[in-house]
C-alpha cells in the first residue's frame, strides 16, 4: 500500500538551494520510473521470480495431467464396454431353453459386428464352455471365475476385451467376451492433453502475471527503490541523492525502507564528521608539532612566505622581520641520561616559555628534535634583530626547568636572520639563520650569532671541502706518512704512526697541493666521513708495516682511531677482517684512540677494548692528559701505552704546570705498568728531561718528520740505532 506522500520529495542531507533543487529534478522521475510496470519486468529478479512461479504451476499441472490422464482413458473405455452391453443385451431372448445354444442369431451377431464397435466375440456357458466364436480373435479365454475380472487392450490401444456377466446381461445365463474397437480412445486421450496443456498454460501465465503484479507492487517495487538509494548512497555517501520513501511505515516492507534510509542518513552524517575530524587531525599532524603543539616547520615556512608575499605587495612598507633558529645545549646528553620522557617534558616545556614570553606576534615553531625557530615583525623604534635573539636566550636563563621532581638548567645556541636584509626567498631566510645558529654553536655553544655573508661562505667552503674529500677517498688520492717511534732506552725505533695526507690535484703549475689534516679531519668526523676514512688508513697501513715486517723490520705500526669510529662502526669486526686479510701479527699493531672518546659510553668503551685486546692488538690512549677521564675508569681498561700530548713536552721546560704533568703522567703509567710514549720532541733538551722522568718511547721533530713510505724506509735503513745519532743531524 502506498501513501500521499509526494513523490518528489527529497532528503536532501544538507544540500541546499540549487543543488537541492537541481536534485528534485533528477530524483521525481527515478521515482515514477521505479513504480511503473516496465520497471518490475525489466528487472532481472522479476524474470526469475516469474519463470520460477510459471514452471511451478506448469509442474503441478502436469503432476495432475499424469495422475488423471489413466483415469480418463479407463472412463472411456467403460463407456466403450457400456456401450456395447447395451448393444447385446436388447439382442438376447428373454427365455433360453438350450443353455449350449448361442443367445443371438447369425444374423444378429453379423449386425453387432457391423453397426457397433463389437468386433469380435466370445460366448461361454455358465460352466466355461465355449459355446460360440464370432467375428475377430478374441484373445481371452475363460476357464474359471478367476478369469471373469480380466480385461485386455492391446499395445497399440486398438482394441479392447472385455467380460459381461449374467448380471451385466440382465439375468441371461452367459459369459460373454466383447472384442471392442477402441481406436477413438487413444485420439479422445490425445485431444485430453492437449486440453489440459492449454488450459495448463493459460492458468500458469495468468497466475504468474498476477502474482508478478502482485509481487511487484508489494516486494519488487520497494527492493528496486531500496537499491536505487542504496547505489546512490554509495556514490555519494557523504551527501546521497535518497529519494523520499512513498511506502507505508506501517508495514514490515515500507518499515524496513524507512529504517534504510535513516541508517543512511545517518552514515552519511557520520562520514561528513569523521572527514572533517580527519581533516582537521591531519591539518594538525602536517602542520604542527604532536609533542609541543607549535607550529612545524612546514607551517613556519608558510607563514613566513605568506609574510613575504604581503611585503611584496605593499611595496615593502611591511616592517622587516626577524627569524631566530636556536637549539637546546647538550640536549642529546638528557635524554641519554634522564630518558626521552624527560627529554620531551623539556621540549613541551620549552615550548611553552617562550609562547608565553614572546609577544603575541611572534611565531614560535618545532623544527627539528631539540630546535626551534621564532618569527617576529620589528618596528621601528622596537626589538632590533639581536633584542629578540638576547631575548631568547634571557627567557632559557631564567630559570631552571623542573621536570619529575628535577630541576634542569638549560642553555641554548641562537642564530639570527633578518628579512629582507639577509635574503628575500622564505626558505633562505630560514637557512641563513640555521648558519648562524650552527656558527653559535662551532664558537662554544650558549651564545647569539647574527648571520654573515661569510658564515655562508664558510658553509660553501665546507661542503665542497666535504664533496673534494668523497672523491678523494674514491679516487685513491688520500696517501700515508709515517713518523718513527723510538725507544730511549735502546735508541732502537720499535714503531711508527701512521698519518693520512691528502694531495689534492689542480691545473696549477704544481699540479696540486697537499690539504692539511687540521682542515679536512674535522670536516670528514662531522660528517661521518671518518669511518671509512679511518677503515682505509686502518688496511692500508697494516698492509705497508706487512712489507716492513717481511722485509725483517719488526715495527709497530700506530693507527689513529676517531671517536665516531670507536663509538659508531663495528671497530672489532673489522680489525679482525684486516688481520686475516693481511696476516700481520696483531701484537705489532696499535690503536690510538683520544681519552675523550673513551668517555661517551663507559660499558660499551670497556667491552670494545675488552674484545680487541682478545684480537692481540695493542691499544693506547692518544692526547693523554686533555681530556676529563677519570682514573677508576682507566684501571678497568685493558691498554697497553699512555701517550703524553705534545703540547705538555712542547713546554715542559718553560712551564712549571706542563713539567709537573708530563712527570705525573710518566708516573702513573709506572705505577700501571703501563708503557709511555712523549710525542712532540723536538731538541735534545726534552729528550734528556724525559730519559730523566722514566718515559719508554719517543716521538718527534727531533727524530723525523712524518715521511712518506719511501722516505721513512731509508730513514729506516740510515739510522745507526743511537740517539746521539740525531745530535749530528741537528
Amino acid at each position: 500500500m502506498t501513501s500521499s506522500v509526494p513523490v518528489a520529495d527529497i532528503n536532501s542531507h544538507g544540500i541546499s538551494g540549487h543543488d537541492a533543487d537541481t536534485q528534485q529534478k533528477i530524483s521525481a522521475p527515478t521515482l515514477r520510473e521505479l513504480t511503473s510496470g516496465s520497471a518490475i519486468w525489466k528487472s532481472w529478479l522479476s524474470w526469475r521470480i516469474a519463470a520460477i512461479v510459471f514452471l511451478t504451476i506448469c509442474f503441478v499441472q502436469a503432476c495432475v495431467l499424469i495422475m488423471t490422464m489413466d483415469q480418463y482413458r479407463y472412463e472411456k473405455l467403460t463407456e466403450l464396454t457400456e456401450t456395447a452391453r447395451t448393444a447385446i443385451v436388447p439382442l438376447m431372448e428373454d427365455q433360453t431353453t438350450d443353455l449350449l445354444a448361442p443367445p443371438f442369431t447369425p444374423e444378429q451377431e453379423q449386425r453387432l459386428i457391423t453397426h457397433t464397435p463389437i468386433n469380435g466375440l466370445s460366448i461361454y456357458s455358465l460352466d466355461y464352455r465355449l459355446i460360440r466364436l464370432g467375428g475377430e480373435p478374441v484373445i481371452l479365454q475363460l476357464t474359471n471365475e478367476n478369469d471373469l475380472g480380466k480385461t485386455y487392450l492391446s499395445a497399440d490401444g486398438a482394441s479392447y476385451e472385455a467380460v459381461f456377466r449374467p448380471r451385466d446381461l440382465n439375468g441371461r445365463p452367459y459369459f460373454i467376451i466383447a472384442r471392442l474397437d477402441s481406436f477413438y480412445i487413444n485420439k479422445a486421450v490425445q485431444d485430453y492433453v492437449r486440453l489440459n496443456i492449454v488450459i495448463m498454460a493459460l492458468l500458469s501465465g495468468m497466475v504468474t502475471t498476477v502474482l508478478m503484479i502482485a509481487l511487484g507492487k508489494w516486494l519488487l517495487e520497494p527492493i528496486l527503490f531500496l537499491r536505487t538509494n542504496l547505489k546512490s548512497a554509495a556514490q555519494n555517501p557523504e551527501a546521497p541523492n535518497i529519494i523520499r520513501s512513498p511506502y507505508n511505515t506501517r508495514d514490515e516492507i515500507g518499515g524496513a525502507i524507512s529504517i534504510a534510509q535513516d541508517l543512511i542518513k545517518q552514515n552519511a552524517k557520520n562520514l561528513r564528521q569523521i572527514k572533517s575530524a580527519a581533516q582537521s587531525q591531519i591539518h594538525k599532524l602536517a602542520y604542527y608539532d604532536t609533542l609541543t603543539g607549535l607550529p612545524n616547520r612546514i607551517l613556519f615556512l608558510q607563514k613566513l612566505t605568506d609574510y613575504a608575499k604581503a611585503h611584496e605587495e605593499s611595496d615593502g612598507k611591511t616592517p622587516r622581520l626577524v627569524v631566530a633558529a636556536f637549539d637546546l645545549d647538550h640536549f642529546k646528553d638528557i635524554n641519554d641520561s634522564m630518558g626521552h620522557n624527560v627529554g620531551d617534558a623539556i621540549l613541551r616545556a620549552v615550548g611553552k616559555r617562550m609562547k608565553s614570553a614572546l609577544p603575541e606576534s611572534a611565531v614560535v615553531a618545532r623544527t627539528g628534535e631539540d630546535e626551534f625557530a621564532v618569527m617576529m615583525p620589528l618596528s621601528e623604534g622596537g626589538f632590533s634583530a639581536r633584542d629578540v635573539g638576547e631575548k631568547i636566550i634571557s627567557i632559557m636563563r631564567h630559570e631552571p626547568f623542573g621536570v619529575f621532581n628535577e630541576t634542569f638548567q638549560i642553555r641554548c645556541s641562537v642564530g639570527i636572520a633578518t628579512f629582507p636584509n639577509d635574503a628575500l626567498d622564505p626558505d633562505q631566510v630560514l637557512k641563513s639563520a640555521d648558519i648562524a645558529l650552527n656558527r653559535a654553536k662551532e664558537d662554544g655553544r650558549d651564545c647569539l650569532r647574527e648571520y654573515l655573508e661569510d658564515f655562508d661562505k664558510a658553509v660553501q667552503a665546507r661542503f665542497a671541502m666535504l664533496r673534494d674529500l668523497r672523491d678523494a677517498l674514491d679516487k685513491n688520492q688520500l696517501s700515508l706518512n709515517f713518523q718513527p717511534q723510538l725507544d730511549l732506552q735502546s735508541g732502537k725505533i720499535i714503531g711508527a704512526e701512521a698519518l693520512i695526507r691528502w694531495f689534492k690535484p689542480d691545473d696549477s703549475k704544481e699540479g696540486g697541493r697537499f690539504i692539511s689534516p687540521v682542515e679536512f679531519i674535522p670536516i670528514a668526523e662531522q660528517s661521518g666521513l671518518i669511518v671509512p676514512i679511518g677503515e682505509w688508513v686502518m688496511r692500508h697501513a697494516c698492509q705497508t708495516a706487512k712489507m716492513w715486517h717481511e722485509a725483517g723490520h719488526m715495527i709497530r705500526i700506530a693507527i689513529n682511531v676517531s671517536g665516531a669510529q670507536f663509538q659508531q662502526s663495528d671497530l672489532v669486526g673489522f680489525t679482525r677482517q684486516v688481520l686475516e686479510e693481511t696476516q700481520i701479527n696483531p701484537h705489532l699493531v696499535e690503536l690510538e684512540v683520544t681519552e675523550s672518546a673513551f668517555m661517551d659510553d663507559i660499558q660499551h668503551t670497556i667491552q670494545t677494548l675488552k674484545n680487541l685486546n682478545a684480537l692481540g692488538v695493542e691499544l693506547a690512549i692518544d692526547d693523554f692528559g686533555t681530556g676529563y677521564s677519570s682514573l677508576s675508569y682507566l684501571r678497568q681498561f685493558p691498554i697497553d701505552r699512555l701517550k703524553i700530548d705534545q703540547s705538555f713536552i712542547r713546554n715542559a721546560l718553560t712551564n712549571n704546570d706542563d713539567h709537573a704533568i708530563a712527570r705525573t703522567i710518566i708516573g702513573l703509567g709506572r705505577s700501571l705498568n703501563l708503557k709511555v710514549i712523549a710525542e712532540g720532541v723536538e731538541t735534545k733538551e726534552h729528550e734528556e728531561f724525559l730519559v730523566k722522568e722514566g718515559c719508554d718511547e719517543v716521538q718527534g721533530y727531533r727524530y723525523s718528520k712524518p715521511l712518506p713510505l719511501e722516505k721513512f724506509a731509508e730513514f729506516v735503513n740510515n739510522y745507526d740505532g743511537r740517539l746521539e745519532f740525531f745530535d749530528k743531524k741537528a
